[in-house]
Formats: C-alpha cells, structure tokens, sequence
C-alpha cells in the first residue's frame, strides 16, 4: 500500500491544487491540470498494482474555503474506484480526512 499524506493548507484554488497532486503524487509532466486528467492518473495506481491511502489534512478548511475542489476531490476519487470495479477490477483508492 502506497500512503500519501496531503496538506490541504496548500491548496487555494484549482492551481495550486493540480500542483500538490503532481508533486506529492509524481503526476507525468504531461498531466493535463484538468479533473479528467487527475482521474486518469489516479487510475494510473490501479496498473502499478499500488493500493493508494490518500490522507489530507486541513479537509474542514478546504471545505470552507473551496468547497467545489473540496467536493471534486470525493467525486472523482469514488469516479477511480467505480471505473475500477465496472472493468472487473479491485478499488485502489481510499480517502482519508484529517482536520
């Protein structure tokens, strides 16, 4: 199991939640900053067999300050694991909030 932590203090607006992604998660260069694009390599943990815990901290915040990313981030995460599963495959991706 592949455990990141996420700081969402980091996080205020789509910017600069695309480059926390990309740099606590290793995103390709090419990564299109866009919530397709994150699902995708989201999704990316499925073919590297990594079960991935996603902890982030400062989700009340978030919540509170940007409540769309805050709310894409459950989304598109639950989008991972369901287009996982449609294909026959496990779930990678569990989601963890932390004040």
């Amino acid at each position: 199991m592949k455990n990141v932590t996420i700081n969402a203090e980091e996080i205020t607006d789509w910017e600069s939640f695309h480059d926390v992604f990309q740099k606590h998660l290793d995103f390709p260069g090419y990564y299109g900053r866009n919530m397709n694009a994150w699902i995708d390599c989201m999704g990316d943990e499925a073919i590297s067999g990594d079960f991935l815990h996603l902890r982030i901290e400062g989700m009340k915040e978030l919540k509170e300050r940007c409540p769309e990313i805050h709310e894409a981030i459950a989304e598109c995460s639950a989008f991972v694991n369901y287009r996982l599963t449609e294909n026959g495959e496990d779930p990678v991706l569990a989601l963890s909030y932390h004040t």
